[in-house]
């Protein structure tokens, strides 16, 4: 199952937004404002959880500076990856969507589709007003 938000435009390089991506603490000011527990396990190792959620564990996987950080879950039971792409736009400008790719049985994927649609909005759109 893949997702992909919508692309914003970000008022900070490509470079840096890379490098915000990268600091797993920065995830703090993206989540939405239902969040109940946030807390970062390592350099770039965080979990968090929404309310009425489970928790959920993610590490910085990969990072391709300034065009791509990729985060992953830290747990086996729901394997997903959190894509952040980035376009240069220019001084201090930049383009990002975010893509959430899972595997999920159809009866799982049908029941989490609107939800990280809309928490994928949520960062973005946080992502938006940095």
């Amino acid at each position: 199952m893949q997702i992909e938000s919508k692309k914003v435009q970000v008022q900070k390089s490509a470079e840096d937004l890379c490098s915000y991506l990268s600091d797993v603490k920065n995830f703090e000011q993206l989540m939405p404002e239902n969040i109940s527990k946030f807390e970062v396990i390592s350099d770039n190792t965080f979990v968090f959880a929404l309310k009425g959620m489970p928790e959920i564990g993610l590490k910085v996987k990969e990072v391709s500076s300034p065009n791509k950080v990729v985060l992953g879950a830290i747990s086996d039971k729901i394997p997903f990856q959190l894509t952040g792409n980035i376009e240069d736009n220019g001084v201090n400008s930049s383009e990002a969507e975010l893509v959430f790719n899972g595997e999920f049985n159809p009866m799982m994927a049908m029941m989490i589709k609107g939800p990280i649609t809309k928490f994928l909005e949520t960062l973005v759109n946080n992502m938006e007003q940095l």
